[in-house]
């Protein structure tokens, strides 16, 4: 079975081909090869939130938790406390 991430990858990928193959077609040049990495990074801002919120960490291997489930560190055993806010 293929996982979510997996998929999204590859899903990903065959969109940022097909974009760069229809802008070849159209432009008639090889350069617009070189925009293929940057594809992705033109829909980022289209995801969402930027990432999990860290609820707790450990204080000694930084290890963080991103679920009120947690209240010892799996690595070391330490009680995780709340993060530092800046």
């Amino acid at each position: 079975m293929v996982g979510s991430r997996t998929l999204t990858a590859v899903v990903g990928l065959l969109v940022s081909v097909l974009v760069t193959v229809a802008l070849w077609w159209y432009f008639e040049t090889l350069l617009v090869f070189l925009f293929l990495p940057f594809i992705p990074v033109l829909f980022r801002g289209f995801g969402g939130d930027s990432g999990p919120t860290i609820v707790q960490e450990c204080p000694h291997c930084g290890f963080q938790a991103t679920s009120e489930a947690y209240d010892y560190c799996p690595r070391d055993g330490s009680r995780l406390e709340e993060p530092e806010r800046e």
